[in-house]
């Protein structure tokens, strides 16, 4: 490339990076503001003030936050592994045996995934309710599987299949079973497969708010997005923005450092089999 699209590409990315992360900045930014200085327009606070932060850790808020940071670190953990663990075996028998109704498989699989939360929430609330699941972990593991089992599914089906299937044959030649081969060939191969799709599952449960907001009740399995719509000010006229910018900063925290710590696995996730050969 030439110097000037060279300069012309700089300039584009960057653009393209202020534009995502300016948001972020200004969440930051008002989660160090107090209440008197939130509605001043400026973007930096005029004095870096804790409180909000003191307010959700050991204040006030702290007992409506701290429990659904646990619930949510719990129930995502559960979901994401549960989501992991079923997806293996669905895209491994979907990119390696022939039977009736595979792609209907996949087919329902993409249905559920677009499928509208919000239209079957009344019917699980009932549902729960009457069966006692209502307000408990279960009763949000259960439908955050609906969340990331396709997605899953999906993305390990097309992990498995370009792994060569002469490596699996190879492993029975030489004395493994079926399950051997599988363990401890075709899943450390697909590794790369397995971290993105696990931190794929994990977001989409960690971000997930209609289930939460609907299918509990109390601190007992309220998970964080949740929790932070039911914030509230010292008065009735006062609005929360900064305990809840402060919650999301520290919310935020998680995701970007599973980010850092597994982006090569996530790159080369996402990137295999983009060429072949």
């Amino acid at each position: 490339m030439s110097t000037r699209e060279k300069v012309g590409w700089g300039i584009g990315g960057l653009l393209i990076v202020v534009y995502c992360l300016f948001p972020v900045a200004w969440i930051i930014s008002l989660s160090f503001k107090s209440s008197d200085d939130i509605s001043n327009g400026q973007f930096l606070p005029t004095v870096f003030s804790g409180a909000n932060y003191e307010q959700i850790l050991v204040g006030d808020a702290a007992g409506l936050f701290l429990p659904a940071l646990v619930n949510s670190f719990g129930i995502c953990i559960i979901a994401t592994f549960i989501s992991c663990l079923l997806s293996m075996f669905a895209a491994y028998a979907i990119a390696r045996l022939d039977f009736p109704g595979k792609k209907l498989i996949l087919s329902t699989a993409l249905a559920v995934a677009i499928f509208p939360v919000i239209s079957i929430v009344t019917p699980l609330f009932n549902l729960w309710r009457q069966i006692g699941l209502y307000n408990t972990w279960p009763g949000l593991i259960i439908p955050y599987l609906s969340l990331t089992l396709p997605i899953s599914i999906w993305t390990l089906s097309a992990f498995f299949r370009e792994i060569p299937w002469e490596m699996e044959q190879a492993a029975q030649v030489d004395g493994a079973t079926p399950w051997q081969a599988f363990r401890k060939v075709i899943v450390p191969l697909a590794a790369p497969g397995v971290f993105t799709t696990a931190i794929i599952a994990f977001f989409l449960a960690w971000n997930d708010f209609v289930y939460g907001i609907s299918l509990t009740s109390t601190e007992a399995a309220r998970p964080v997005p949740a929790a932070l719509g039911l914030f509230s000010g010292a008065s009735q006229f006062e609005s929360p923005n900064g305990p809840i910018a402060a919650a999301a900063v520290i919310v935020t925290i998680p995701v970007v450092l599973l980010v850092l710590l597994f982006q090569r696995r996530i790159v080369a996730g996402l990137t295999n089999g983009a060429v072949k050969g």
